[in-house]
C-alpha cells in the first residue's frame, strides 16, 4: 500500500507546489472576489490532475503494475483518485456557483464591473471567445461525472451496469478537458504547471479515447472455448477449463485475468487456478457469490466462446524469504491451486505451509487440493470453520512458529486479511513480507 499512498500524496503535493509558483495569490490583497477566482482555478487544477491520472490508470497500463505491486493495487489508487476528484469537483463547483447565488439573494455584493475585457489575439483570443461555452459544458459534465462516480461506489449497483456506465466517464472527461484548456488562466500555460497539466490532460485524453473505442487491454486479449465444466455443489465453485485459440504469453501462478463469458455482461476478474504448461490451457475456479457468478453453472456450456485478457497481477510468490506461509479464505484458494500445480511438477514445496480456511467444504474439491499438496510436498492445514473453528492470528502464530522468517501470502476476505496483517506486523513481521491481493475492481 505504501506506493499507492506515496503516489496519491505526491501527486497533490506536486500540483500544489506548481500552482503556487504559477499563481499570484500571495502577491495581491486577499479580497473575496479575487480569492474566489483564484480558488476556482486552484481547485480546477487539482480536479483535472487527479482525474487525468485516474483515467490513465483505468486503461490498465501493464508497465505500471510493477510500480504499484499489481493491477489490483493500481485500481485501488484509481478508486482513491476518483473519490478525491469527486470531492474536489464539488468544492470547485461550490466556489464557482454559490457566490452567484448569494449575489442573487442580495446577501453578497456584486463585484465591481471592470471595463470591457481587452480583446486578445491568437490562441489566447480563441480561448477567450469560448469561455461561455466552456463554462456551460463544464457545469453539465460535472453533474454527469458526479452521478457516475457515486454509482460506481454503490456496491449494490449491478456490475453489468457499472461496467457500461463507467465508460461514459471517459466522454465526460474529454468535455472537462475542453473546459479546463479554455478556462485555465493563459498565464499558467507559460509555467511548469502548464507543462505538467498539458502532459496529464494528454495522457488522460489518450486513455479516454482508448476506453471509448473499446481498445483497453486489446493487445492482451485471447479468444478461447470452454472445454470442460465441473461444478462443486457443496462449496458452489464452478471449475471452468478453457482452451485458448490464440497466442497466450504465459502466466505466473497466482496471477489473474479478465474473462468475458457474455459480452453484454462484460469482463470479470478471476484468479487463474492452473499452472502454465505452454499448452494453451487455462482453468478458473469461480465461486457463486453474486447474481452473475451464481448463474454461471446454468449459463455456460462446453464449446462456448470466451475472451480472456491478461495476465495481470504481482501475486506471484516471489518473496525475500526461503519459507512461505499461504493463507487462503474460501475461493481465495484459487491462486494457490495454480502454484500447487507448478510445485507438484518438482516437489519443491518443502518450505511452504498452506492454511486453507473454508465454511463450505466440498470433499471432491478438498481431495484435489490434498493430492496437489502431497505431490508438491506442501504442508496443508485444512480449517473447516464449523468443526475446527476460525483461523485467528494467534492460532496461525502457534501453528507456524517460524512465521517471523517467512513470506506470508494471503488471498481471501479483505477483513480477514487486514486483521492478520495488522497482528503479524505489530509482532515483528516486515510489511514487505505480507502479500495480499486487493481483489476489488470497483
Amino acid at each position: 500500500m505504501k506506493p499507492i499512498k506515496l503516489t496519491f500524496i505526491g501527486l497533490f503535493a506536486a500540483l500544489v507546489a506548481l500552482w503556487l509558483m504559477a499563481d499570484d495569490l500571495l502577491i495581491e490583497p486577499l479580497k473575496f472576489w479575487p480569492l474566489r477566482s483564484t480558488m476556482v482555478h486552484f481547485s480546477g487544477v487539482l480536479v483535472m490532475g487527479a482525474m487525468s491520472v485516474a483515467i490513465f490508470l483505468a486503461a490498465r497500463p501493464v508497465r505500471m503494475e510493477s510500480l504499484f505491486d499489481g493491477l489490483d493495487k493500481t485500481y485501488r489508487l484509481h478508486k482513491w483518485l476518483g473519490i478525491a476528484s469527486l470531492v474536489l469537483a464539488v468544492i470547485h463547483w461550490g466556489w464557482a456557483q454559490i457566490p452567484k447565488w448569494l449575489v442573487g439573494f442580495g446577501w453578497l455584493e456584486r463585484p465591481a464591473r471592470r471595463g470591457a475585457r481587452q480583446a486578445q489575439e491568437g490562441l489566447a483570443g480563441l480561448l477567450q471567445s469560448q469561455r461561455g461555452l466552456a463554462e456551460t459544458i463544464g457545469e453539465w459534465a460535472f453533474y454527469g461525472a458526479a452521478l457516475l462516480i457515486v454509482l460506481a461506489l454503490i456496491k449494490r449497483f449491478p456490475y453489468r451496469w457499472f461496467f457500461k456506465t463507467h465508460r461514459w466517464l471517459a466522454a465526460l472527461y474529454l468535455l472537462l478537458v475542453f473546459h479546463s484548456v479554455v478556462l485555465m488562466p493563459f498565464a499558467y500555460w507559460r509555467t511548469p504547471l502548464g507543462l505538467v497539466m498539458g502532459l496529464l490532460l494528454a495522457a488522460g485524453s489518450w486513455a479516454a479515447v482508448l476506453s471509448l473505442s473499446r481498445q483497453v487491454g486489446r493487445k492482451h486479449k485471447v479468444v478461447g472455448r470452454i472445454e470442460q465444466l465441473t461444478y462443486h455443489k457443496d462449496n458452489r465453485v464452478l471449475q471452468v477449463d478453457i482452451g485458448l485459440e490464440g497466442a497466450w504469453p504465459g502466466h505466473k501462478a497466482g496471477q489473474f485475468a479478465f474473462v468475458t463469458f457474455d459480452p453484454a455482461e462484460g469482463p470479470h476478474p478471476f484468479s487463474i487456478s492452473s499452472a502454465w504448461r505452454n499448452d494453451g490451457k487455462l482453468t478458473f475456479a469461480i465461486k457463486g457469490i453474486g447474481d452473475y457468478t451464481r448463474s454461471l453453472p446454468q449459463r455456460l456450456q462446453p464449446d462456448d466462446a470466451v475472451t480472456v485478457e491478461g495476465p495481470y497481477g504481482c501475486f506471484d510468490f516471489r518473496g525475500r524469504r526461503n519459507e512461505q506461509i499461504w493463507v487462503a479464505g474460501g475461493i481465495g484458494i484459487a491462486p494457490f491451486i495454480g502454484r500447487l500445480q507448478a510445485l507438484a511438477l518438482t516437489g519443491g514445496g518443502r518450505n511452504v505451509e498452506l492454511f486453507y480456511c473454508t465454511s463450505e467444504p466440498d470433499q471432491a474439491f478438498i481431495e484435489r487440493i490434498r493430492q496437489l499438496a502431497e505431490q508438491a510436498r506442501v504442508r496443508l492445514h485444512l480449517m473447516v470453520s464449523r468443526q475446527d473453528g476460525r483461523l485467528t492470528p494467534e492460532r496461525l502464530r502457534q501453528m507456524a512458529p517460524s512465521w517471523k522468517n517467512a513470506d506470508v501470502w494471503f488471498c481471501g476476505p479483505a477483513s480477514f486479511g487486514q486483521s492478520l496483517r495488522d497482528d503479524l506486523i505489530a509482532r515483528g513481521l516486515s510489511p514487505q513480507d505480507f502479500h495480499q491481493e486487493l481483489f476489488n475492481m470497483r
